[in-house]
């Protein structure tokens, strides 16, 4: 695949550049959108008669290998392409998949999953537990170089396979026949179902991996199991679905082709939805959400979101190594406030924990600054930073490293002028395209702060504590913490809930307390849908399958009607 050109747009912000942005912000004056031209409304068919479902998605997919994948605008895509042994419902309950049904053992460690018997891959072969057997072991073998592999560590020799210590071959999954297939896990993991949603549980098609290597993922290379295949992967503008005839419910599969159109501009991405060009958006522009509310507000939906957008701090070089003042008194310096109430305007909760509400078995923890008055906040955020050897006389110099963004440009932009006026701290501002964003965060050599987010990828506390885990392969801010991965061990092996959820607790405050990262609002997500578009429902996870979805096509006026 071919990466986009990448935008490296630096600039720096004076002060009072920041402040003219932020008084913009404020009184934000929508220009782009007039209220006197309605938004089309009207289905794409094709000769065929097959109806199209177009969806905004964000940025361009880093890669269509499930057991590589990162990022959500991959994941919305794969979950079209593929089918793991567990689904999920439209309201984000948990549902049969792949598998038809499953039996778990009186101890909570083994899974015993039958496979459909109609289950087939794309190319007509039989989908076989030998198939989940071969990806599981190819997503958690060091040499995939999976990111999310740690995910897996619940199945028994997981971790230490994922180390090098043992071979692939001995993670704990067994064919027990063509269709039956054990997973043992080293504990008793409560999650463990909602666990198997996750696009690194997908089963790969062998043939295909080793014959195409990397390319695998290519349109005339690739072979999946899901409701749909891929047709056309055209970079930097979109991705086409096709049905998949060999689906085991293709029947009640109603739309016949999904295109996903990878738009970092977010209100380039508006005009196509009031264009008419796309059914679906990914987001809604912070700058146009009154507009919107006002004169679509049938169309827009906006909905609670397990997810936490965060600052990342590089806590393996200076300046924030070994200097929790100097993170502390940046987090502090931050008007959470301002930022869900005047940019973000969404209904977003300002954060000051890591793990967001609506977890079950769960309640966030907080830092103890949470509610003090803005002036204490900004006494204390000033001594922090003189205590970490910096002032206006000799400032930190910090850069704010953002994927291509409208939305994360003017946060970064307000933070800067927050860091800027509470401090003194000089910032610049680095734009980067999606895939080299990742990559940069990943590599750990360039950054100092980036903007990033953590969706929950099942809902249970410890899809967020594991991210910060030492070795967990997402982990940008490098944080290791003996005490903290220490209590994330004992809570995976803990039977009993509430010691559990009170060892993730005791874990979360841990985190916090060392200011490994600067929480800033917990989601909602939002989005425009064309009234046409029937089956959406709303979820905390906001995974929604194209499978669940129709297109209701208005009848042509002037033809009879039943």
């Amino acid at each position: 695949m071919t990466a986009n050109p990448l935008f490296d747009l630096r600039f720096r912000h004076s002060m009072r550049r920041c402040a003219v942005v932020l008084a913009t912000l404020a009184t934000l004056v929508v220009s782009s959108c007039d209220p006197a031209r309605q938004a089309v409304n009207q289905p794409e068919i094709t000769a065929a008669g097959e109806t199209v479902l177009r969806k905004g998605n964000g940025a361009e997919p880093q890669t269509l290998d499930p057991h590589r994948a990162q990022g959500v605008p991959e994941a919305n895509i794969l979950r079209d392409l593929y089918e793991g042994l567990v689904s999920e419902n439209p309201d984000g309950s948990l549902a049969p998949g792949a598998a038809a049904r499953w039996d778990i053992s009186a101890d909570d460690r083994i899974y015993t999953f039958y496979l459909r018997k109609g289950a087939r891959w794309s190319s007509g072969a039989p989908l076989t537990a030998d198939d989940f057997v071969y990806s599981l072991r190819r997503a958690v073998d060091p040499a995939t170089s999976s990111s999310y592999a740690a995910i897996l560590s619940p199945i028994q020799h997981a971790a230490a396979i994922i180390e090098g210590k043992v071979p692939p071959e001995s993670l704990g999954v067994r064919a027990l026949d063509s269709h039956v297939l054990k997973i043992t896990l080293e504990s008793r993991t409560p999650y463990f179902l909602g666990l198997l949603t996750h696009t690194t549980t997908y089963p790969v098609y062998r043939p295909a991996v080793e014959r195409f290597g990397a390319a695998f993922t290519q349109p005339d290379n690739n072979v999946s199991n899901g409701a749909y295949t891929l047709d056309e992967w055209v970079v930097a503008s979109h991705v086409t679905l096709r049905r998949n005839s060999r689906y085991w419910d293709a029947a009640n599969t109603g739309i016949g082709i999904v295109k996903y159109y990878g738009i970092d501009d977010q209100e380039a991405e508006l005009r196509r939805y009031r264009a008419g060009e796309l059914d679906l958006t990914s987001t809604v522009p912070l700058g146009q959400l009154e507009w919107v509310r006002e004169h679509l507000r049938d169309e827009y939906r906006a909905a609670p979101y397990l997810g936490t957008y965060y600052y990342g701090l590089n806590l393996t070089r200076p300046p924030f190594k070994a200097n929790r003042a100097l993170r502390r008194a940046l987090s502090l310096a931050i008007d959470r406030d301002i930022l869900v109430g005047k940019v973000t305007r969404g209904g977003e909760l300002t954060a000051y924990g890591w793990v967001p509400p609506g977890i079950e078995n769960y309640s966030g923890e907080t830092v103890a600054y949470a509610n003090w008055p803005r002036s204490r906040q900004i006494r204390r955020a000033r001594r922090l930073y003189r205590q970490a050897g910096y002032s206006r006389a000799s400032p930190l110099r910090l850069e704010i490293r953002y994927n291509s963004s409208d939305a994360h440009q003017k946060i970064a932009v307000v933070i800067a002028s927050m860091w800027e006026r509470v401090l003194g701290v000089d910032t610049t501002l680095v734009n980067e395209e999606w895939k080299v964003f990742l990559q940069n965060v990943q590599q750990r050599r360039v950054t100092q702060v980036y903007r990033a987010a953590w969706i929950g990828d099942y809902n249970d506390a410890y899809t967020f504590a594991e991210l910060l885990h030492s070795r967990f392969g997402l982990n940008g801010t490098g944080y290791a913490s003996a005490r903290y991965d220490r209590l994330l061990a004992q809570a995976a092996g803990e039977t009993d809930p509430q010691h559990r959820r009170a060892l993730l607790q005791q874990a979360e405050r841990v985190l916090i307390a060392d200011h490994a990262l600067i929480p800033l609002y917990f989601y909602v997500s939002k989005r425009l849908q064309k009234p046409y578009v029937k089956g959406y429902e709303d979820n905390v996870m906001d995974h929604h399958y194209t499978k669940d979805l129709r297109i209701e096509v208005p009848a042509k006026t002037g033809e009879p009607r039943d």
